[in-house]
């Protein structure tokens, strides 16, 4: 880190376990958890940066146990995540995982997983009723866990059949409304009785019905062209006579004669079906009328429904497809109902078994965190754990959990997330790790001012707790207690000299002084000796 308060440069190489930072009051020693709490996609403004420095920037490398969610885990390389962060004097940031550049809320999310920070308001964690109540279903045990993730499911499947059924009963008018056009058109098609080719045939009637006058006359003169006294058929007849004759005098004029016969024959024929074809034709007004009132009908049912007859058809086809649906929705509506009214069951009877639990579990965890918080130094503290109900019942149940906590004697118990005190909340948080260490598989912990308003044995016990969690997981603390420091697996010093701080390491042989200034403010044979005896006693047995 580069630039930060009065941090000028700075870089520690944690190690598993706990890791202790202790230094003189004033000399930075929260700049460091600020440092990380920045890194981590926390508040930042220019008010951070180093007087007379245009920028501050913070990096810090993770080994991280498990897949990160979303991008972040194609950030990670050989199990390793960078996270960095930069502001500039300006108020300008930048935010960077894995070298991409990225948002502060990705920092965020990709902390929430990696490390916790209790102490001077910098998480929430533990502060929520849904972590709360997740805290209090975790400590119930694995079969009431069981119950939560049956309730879950039950409930999402009950939410998804009323959803299902309340758009179905929201939509009941209007498919009703469907429903009736659909089969009113379907009446008026079917009634209708159309059969493909229709327009074709009607437009032919109709032309020879609107055009029958002058088609009699018409065909009345071809048959008198044909058949009257001296028309073509007595002209072709005579013809054939006088060829008959020529043949009889010359043999080849034989197949002329066959031709004129023939062709007398034919007109002859065709005169009379022209006779007929004329009677045929009739004027008739009415029909006129009938056929072009059908021709406007289909027409009518064309603009409605589609080109042609085959249009119309398929959409009578299409009609009749969709009423069908329409009437499998009302049958899906009725096992809906069924479904619904089942669901309700189940899910009351499991959302009572978890409230059953939960009233069971909540004043053991309270009387356990209590006795923690004592043994902190904390006399007279009490945590309390109320069940209120919720307005809705949701997917983990009809209740949310609700951590109350008291200072003292004569202190009203207040919400958790009311606590005022940052070391307060501090020794909070590490009596619930301590009553249930395996809350969540976060790896890195930081304590900041879990030491405010301790000392002598309850600091001995803090420093015990802190040594208890570092041993499954990373733990960082400040403090100002040799207590505590005495317990570290790695031990940092923040020192400030000309108004700019300094971290460095203490190796085994330089601890027990600082110990001792910790101690008594000097370092004297008495303090020194207390402070190995400190170091000694704190060493994992």
């Amino acid at each position: 880190m580069t630039g930060l308060g009065v941090i000028g440069e700075a870089s520690l190489e944690l190690s598993p376990g706990l890791n202790v930072l202790t230094g003189e009051t004033g000399a930075g020693k929260t700049l460091v958890t600020l440092a990380l709490g920045l890194v981590l996609g926390g508040r930042g403004g220019a008010d951070f940066v180093r007087p007379g420095a245009n920028r501050l920037s913070v990096e810090a490398r993770f080994s991280v146990p498990q897949r990160l969610p979303g991008d972040l885990a194609d950030w990670v390389e050989d199990g390793e995540l960078i996270l960095a962060r930069g502001i500039r004097s300006d108020g300008r940031g930048t935010a960077r995982a894995g070298g991409h550049l990225t948002s502060v809320s990705t920092l965020a999310a990709a902390g929430a997983g990696l490390v916790e920070v209790h102490g001077q308001r910098q998480t929430d964690r533990l502060l929520t009723g849904d972590a709360q109540t997740a805290f209090l279903d975790r400590f119930a045990g694995a079969a009431h866990l069981r119950t939560i993730e049956g309730h879950r499911d039950a409930f999402g499947r009950l939410r998804a059949a009323r959803s299902r059924l309340n758009a179905l009963e929201r939509e009941a008018r209007e498919r009703e409304r469907e429903r009736d056009l659909l089969a009113y058109q379907i009446r008026e098609i079917e009634s209708a009785a159309l059969h493909p080719g229709e327009p074709d045939d009607l437009g032919a009637e109709e032309s020879r019905l609107a055009h029958a006058e002058r088609i009699i006359d018409l065909s009345r003169g071809a048959h008198a062209a044909l058949a009257d006294d001296g028309s073509a058929v007595d002209r072709l007849r005579e013809a054939a006579v006088a060829l008959r004759a020529v043949a009889a005098l010359d043999q080849p004029a034989d197949t002329l004669g066959a031709r004129a016969e023939a062709l007398a024959a034919e007109a002859d024929d065709l005169a009379g079906e022209l006779r007929a074809y004329r009677e045929a034709v009739a004027l008739d007004p009415d029909r006129l009328n009938e056929v072009r009132e059908r021709v406007q009908a289909i027409r009518a049912l064309e603009r409605k429904y589609g080109d042609g007859v085959e249009g119309i058809l398929a959409f009578r086809g299409e009609a009749q497809v969709r009423l069908e649906a329409l009437a499998d929705e009302e049958g899906e509506r009725g096992q809906l109902e069924e479904q619904v009214a089942g669901l309700t069951g189940e899910v009351e009877l499991l959302a009572g078994a978890v409230t059953e639990a939960r009233r069971g579990a909540a004043p053991m965890l309270a009387s356990a965190v209590t006795a923690e918080l004592r043994e902190l130094g904390m006399q007279g503290a009490e945590m309390t754990i109320g069940l209120p109900a919720l307005p809705e019942p949701g997917p983990a149940g009809a209740e949310v959990a609700e951590f109350g906590f008291s200072g003292g004697p004569k202190q009203p118990v207040r919400q958790l997330s009311k606590v005022a005190s940052g070391g307060e909340l501090s020794r909070a948080m590490l009596a619930c790790r301590s009553v249930l260490a395996e809350l969540d598989d976060v790896p890195t912990l930081v304590f900041d001012e879990v030491d405010a308003g301790v000392g002598g044995r309850a600091a001995a016990s803090v420093g015990r707790r802190l040594a208890s969690l570092a041993a499954t997981r990373q733990v960082i603390v400040v403090t100002h207690l040799a207590q505590i420091a005495a317990h570290a697996d790695r031990h940092f010093v923040v020192t400030k000299e000309g108004g700019a701080a300094t971290v460095r390491p203490l190796g085994d042989a330089d601890r027990p002084a600082e110990l001792a200034r910790m101690l008594s403010g000097d370092v004297t044979d008495v303090s020194l000796a207390h402070a190995r005896d400190l170091i000694q006693a704190g060493r994992p047995s």
